[in-house]
């Protein structure tokens, strides 16, 4: 069975859903198909999500990373408005339209659900002076935090529009893209042959290796990104309330006195929850939080990354990432957790430990020792910064507080792209994280409203 469709996108993550949203705005006549490996946004349902079982059970497919939002769909809806971190998609189309897509996803998100959701900013905030004198360093931007609950809604309504309009094929993985005489794309899958005079690449992280294997099998270019690796600090919600209150999203960068390498937060969750993450079958750690008061707990967690970039011979980033995270899968099945007074002392966290300690963990992980798992560089710099923050946030290098590991950001190789983010090869994009262009939601979210605007206006 073959059918042709004027666009195909393959993947409907955040950047294939704005992809697609805005192509049949533009262009209410345009077929187009988006096929994803993962479920409906009304069938995802991740097993540990749902409380049904405490570890990973290893789904065929991934609910949490796959489906219709990818990853972004039970993340805790944090969409950042700044060119200061989320990817370097400016660099292609230039600040001000980077800025101008993402406050026009922001307007949509908010039409679609998130009414009634705040807009933070760190615009005048006398935090960032404090950061200053502490030789750190808040980054600027404006924070739309919908929750993972409001976050969940919006992208059913916007499925709710988009099912009306465009052709969806879910558990489809395409398994081969090739090239045509006429220069069309034609996708592969168990589910029949689809064929587009335009195509579309929104694979997100998840599908890092896939997007390897087309690059290699089309004679595409990359360059190898890099890799993010550290822990998830949870502490009591009180120790971070005067930024998070004003702030809710902060990210703080420190140089480190010993290797000046560079640590920061990441993903701040007030009064959120620690969650496992699966990806490509490694199980590392995450954090949520709820817009919803009724889901609150009484902690706060963020993640404190370093980044690591390699140079040649060495060109898999991702491959040293994973090796860490499957370290830590190893010794604690699944993730390990460790109070930061243990990890002081040299001794690892035992159940009873945490137990006695005054902080009440929420995820049920493997105690242990990240000195174990770690390498020695990051993990120093990770102490170095948790007592840089005590500065400015007393108590959070506190001997009770918890640190989870390992979190690992993995980024897709870079593709070479021009600044319309299509490949070499004419009709075909790549947007999203996919790319390893974009690294957020609200980044690879603009990218592909900003693909579909072209789109539209050459067809």
């Amino acid at each position: 069975m073959l059918k042709t469709y004027d666009t195909v996108i393959l993947g409907c993550g955040e950047a294939g859903v704005f992809a697609g949203y805005e192509l049949i705005h533009r262009n209410p006549g345009m077929k187009v198909l988006i096929v994803d490996q993962g479920q409906d946004i009304y069938h995802r349902s991740c097993p540990i999500v749902a409380g049904k079982v405490k570890s990973c059970i290893d789904c065929k497919v991934c609910h949490t990373m796959c489906g219709f939002g990818g990853a972004g769909a039970f993340s805790d809806g944090k969409y950042n408005l700044t060119n200061e971190f989320g990817g370097t998609l400016y660099e292609y189309i230039g600040k001000q339209k980077a800025m101008e897509l993402m406050r026009y996803v922001d307007e949509i998100n908010v039409a679609c659900g998130g009414a009634g959701t705040k807009l933070y900013s760190t615009a005048d905030s006398g935090f960032k002076r404090l950061c200053l004198q502490n030789n750190l360093h808040l980054l600027d931007a404006s924070v739309r935090h919908l929750g993972t609950d409001i976050n969940y809604k919006v992208l059913e309504n916007l499925y709710a529009q988009l099912k009306e309009h465009i052709d969806f094929h879910f558990l489809t993985p395409v398994k081969a893209l090739t090239i045509l005489d006429d220069g069309s794309y034609q996708a592969e899958t168990d589910k029949g042959t689809f064929c587009g005079s335009k195509c579309i690449i929104s694979v997100g992280r998840s599908g890092s290796k896939w997007m390897e294997s087309v690059c290699q099998s089309l004679d595409i270019p990359t360059k190898s990104n890099r890799v993010d690796i550290g822990v998830r600090v949870e502490l009591p919600a009180e120790v971070f309330a005067p930024i998070t209150d004003e702030l809710y999203e902060s990210k703080i960068v420190y140089k480190t006195e010993k290797y000046q390498d560079k640590v920061r937060t990441f993903c701040m969750n007030p009064r959120g929850a620690v969650v496992n993450e699966n990806t490509n079958g490694i199980v590392t750690v995450n954090g949520h939080s709820y817009e919803d008061p009724a889901m609150h707990t009484e902690n706060t967690n963020f993640a404190l990354l370093v980044s690591k970039h390699f140079t040649e011979p060495f060109r898999d980033s991702n491959g040293y990432g994973e090796s860490i995270a499957r370290l830590s899968n190893m010794l604690g099945g699944g993730v390990m957790v460790q109070r930061f007074g243990d990890l002081i002392r040299g001794q690892r966290s035992t159940p009873k430990r945490i137990e006695k300690g005054f902080m009440t963990p929420t995820l049920a992980a493997t105690p242990g020792d990240l000195s174990l798992v770690m390498p020695k560089r990051i993990l120093d710099g990770i102490i170095e910064m948790l007592y840089a923050l005590d500065k400015i946030a007393p108590g959070t290098a506190s001997d009770d507080t918890l640190l989870y590991g390992v979190e690992v950001k993995f980024y897709n190789m870079e593709v070479a792209l021009d600044r319309n983010l299509e490949t070499p090869h004419k009709g075909l994009f790549v947007i999203g994280d996919g790319s390893g262009v974009t690294h957020s939601l609200s980044h690879a979210s603009a990218s592909g409203v900003y693909v579909a605007r072209y789109l539209a206006e050459h067809e």
